[in-house]
């Protein structure tokens, strides 16, 4: 979508929450249309307001991009932990479902999920977006730590939480990407989640 494409306004925001209106706007378009086809002038007509407006709440484009991104990592948090929730912290069954979540909100949200992962590189060093990230990430680790505690498994929960946030990220790629119906057009994704978590959680490798 460009700039001169046809956006539905939204109706009128409230006095005071023009700030929050926009950004708003702004994650739908990315959600819907790309980073790459995102403009300011675009989230303006959506919401209902003039195109001067942005700037008296955002420095640029990419600021408004990395709130979408941090959006993007605290609502990816929310559903995880609300998964784990759902089946026992600390357990097996909720970390899968935390790995299960991750996929889903990829899969649900693939282009604020390639923006979220380095297809705007200027937003990787911002230390808000770096943050965002951290405290989502800081969960996965939060949950291993309490799984190794209660089930006596030896090794670092960093090093395992990096473990498995590597293979579901990896499985959301290959997912997104189509690669696995290239290759293994009847994969059951969560299936393979299922039966690789225990093996992810079990400690240093041999």
């Amino acid at each position: 979508m460009t700039s001169g494409d046809a956006v539905k306004p939204k109706a009128k925001y409230h006095h005071g929450d023009l700030r929050e209106t926009l950004v708003q706007a702004s994650y739908d378009l990315v959600a819907e249309h790309g980073a790459e086809n995102f403009t300011l002038a675009d989230a303006c007509r959506l919401a209902g307001v003039s195109t001067a407006a942005p700037y008296k709440h955002f420095r640029d484009r990419d600021e408004v991009l990395g709130l979408i991104v941090k959006r993007g990592f605290d609502e990816m948090s929310s559903l995880s932990m609300a998964a784990v929730e759902k089946v026992g912290v600390g357990t097996l069954a909720g970390i899968t479902a935390m790995g299960k979540a991750y996929v889903r909100f990829a899969v649900e949200n693939q282009r604020v999920f390639r923006l979220m992962f380095g297809q705007h590189p200027v937003l990787k060093k911002e230390v808000g977006v770096v943050d965002e990230g951290m405290g989502c990430f800081s969960k996965v680790i939060e949950q291993v730590a309490i799984y190794c505690e209660r089930n006596g498994v030896r090794g670092d929960p960093m090093t395992i939480a990096v473990r498995l946030w590597t293979f579901v990220h990896g499985a959301s790629s290959l997912l997104i990407d189509q690669d696995y119906a290239a290759v293994a057009p009847d994969l059951d994704v969560e299936a393979m989640l299922e039966e690789t978590t225990p093996l992810l959680l079990s400690g240093p490798l041999p």
